[in-house]
């Protein structure tokens, strides 16, 4: 039986009326609203040639108003009767040899992006640590082959919520609370930890970082924005509006999505466009609410640069000038906004009807029942949620540490336009806060071609929206009805498959 989330919903509602203010907005909503999975990896592709962060540059500095990574935030996101974390965690204990560990991930999939794991954050730990980043199918794929053959190589997990939400409703993966005791002093909120128990007594996966998408613009555009218009609150309406005005003006379409082969457009749709029009993510997937929206995009698209269905990221485009405006992956756009912080700005995505949908990611670690290097596993997950690995995981990789991390000052100007940008984005009055798809398992990747597919047909293509939805709309139900995957926030709760409108 599918094993269903543990009032998503209900806390997610909680969060936002009840205990968050200021700082704690951004990691509070963030937390408690990424109660999802992936397709394969929610981190894009970096650009070509990428720099690392300059020397010296950090996560955000602790008790800055901007930042959703400080022990403030830790603090102020703690629910009403959980236990006090420490403001600051201590200076850990060495750790002992770890010996040789496989980790297996749909994190970090990019090239750029695994070496930096690999060489930079993994780079004082004391084991040899294979690190393989794959697509979500074959990371499926591979633990179930271990784990029915009883041929265990893999000692340690890193994916998001919804990556391991089939393996501990089957039985695989195993109980972390000891460790999570363990690691109290690191801060995590007891949301975080809540979830990891997907409903039960156990702790399935330790937290390791959090990210979001958001939206970035070269200061030369914001001229042209629409009159009465605020870059920090806009509408999708404004935003076709100011791609108008940029392509009179420049005589180029200027707005940019990366709608490429390794993009993360289909999140914009499902985290994005969908919430704000229809207030669903899936279950409105075919309404007029959503013909409505596909008719507005197409709006939206006429000024957009056509280069977006090759784009992986926003940041090559954003850099060469290609684009003015893109929105990306934090990870996505950090190397624009690390190289040049003084010519950009970074907000939040438009809002719709419906309000400003978005979607928070949050990832983990957990440990396959019957790893051959548990001892392992658990000294590199103590490891990578210390103070310095979640920093360095923040700045090489645009994933925003989820502990008490102490943060030097000396905030890095691209790290900061993002953190400003995602705490306003996650404390957005009219925000719609939407889950990554959870329970789909190995048909991920078939749920996110339904929404790639519809642009392809409707935006690129050309074909009638309301005879496109009905066709990918039937996809979507038989995934549904196959993985028996009940509805998530902000669709409403169901009892079995969810079931579109």
């Amino acid at each position: 039986m599918e094993l269903r989330e543990p009032d998503c919903v209900r806390r997610s509602q909680l969060t936002r009326r009840g205990f968050l203010s200021g700082l704690a907005a951004s990691a509070a909503v963030a937390i408690l609203a990424a109660c999802g999975g992936s397709k394969a990896t929610d981190t894009p592709k970096a650009a070509t040639g990428a720099t690392a962060a300059p020397a010296g540059t950090t996560a955000p500095a602790a008790g800055a108003a901007t930042a959703p990574v400080s022990s403030a935030a830790a603090a102020a996101t703690k629910p009403a009767g959980s236990a006090a974390a420490p403001a600051v965690a201590a200076t850990s204990a060495p750790l002992a040899d770890a010996g040789s560990i496989t980790m297996l991930s749909t994190q970090f999939s990019p090239i750029d992006q695994a070496e930096k794991f690999r060489k930079t954050i993994l780079g004082n730990f004391k084991g040899k640590v294979d690190f393989l980043p794959q697509d979500y199918g074959p990371y499926n794929d591979r633990v179930r082959a271990e784990e029915q053959a009883g041929k265990l190589t893999v000692s340690i997990l890193g994916g998001l919520h919804g990556d391991f939400a089939p393996f501990a409703s089957d039985g695989l993966l195993e109980d972390l609370t000891p460790l999570a005791a363990k690691l109290s002093d690191r801060g995590f909120p007891k949301a975080f930890l809540d979830l990891a128990k997907y409903g039960t007594e156990k702790t399935y996966y330790i937290p390791w970082m959090q990210a979001t998408y958001i939206m970035a613009a070269n200061k030369k555009a914001l001229q042209y924005l629409p009159q009465g218009a605020n870059v920090q609150a806009l509408t999708y309406a404004q935003l076709k509006d100011w791609g108008a005005a940029m392509q009179k003006a420049s005589g180029q379409r200027r707005i940019g999505f990366p709608a490429g082969p390794t993009g993360l457009i289909h999140r914009f749709f499902q985290g994005y466009l969908y919430p704000s029009y229809t207030g669903t993510t899936a279950v409105g997937f075919k309404t007029p609410e959503a013909v409505q929206m596909w008719t507005d995009f197409k709006q939206i698209w006429q000024y957009t640069n056509p280069g977006s269905t090759n784009y992986a990221n926003a940041s090559e485009p954003m850099l060469s000038e290609e684009i003015w405006v893109g929105w990306d992956h934090i990870a996505g756009l950090l190397n624009v906004l690390q190289m040049r912080p003084n010519d950009f700005v970074a907000f939040p995505a438009p809002s719709g009807p419906k309000g400003l949908g978005y979607m928070p990611v949050l990832a983990g670690f957990a440990i396959p029942k019957g790893a051959p290097n548990r001892a392992g596993a658990e000294l590199l997950i103590d490891y990578l949620t210390q103070p310095a690995q979640q920093i360095a995981t923040a700045k090489e990789e645009g994933f925003f540490p989820v502990t008490n991390a102490t943060v030097p000052a000396d905030l890095s100007g691209g790290v900061k336009l993002e953190a400003d940008a995602i705490k306003a984005q996650s404390s957005a009055p009219n925000g719609v806060t939407t889950l990554l798809p959870v329970g789909l398992g190995a048909k991920n990747g078939d749920y996110s071609k339904a929404y790639t597919d519809s642009f392809t047909r409707i935006i690129v293509k050309g074909e009638d929206i309301q005879t496109v939805l009905n066709d990918e709309g039937k996809i979507i139900q038989g995934i549904f009805n196959d993985t028996k995957a009940p509805c998530w926030a902000p669709d409403p709760a169901s009892t079995g498959a969810c079931q579109l409108k």
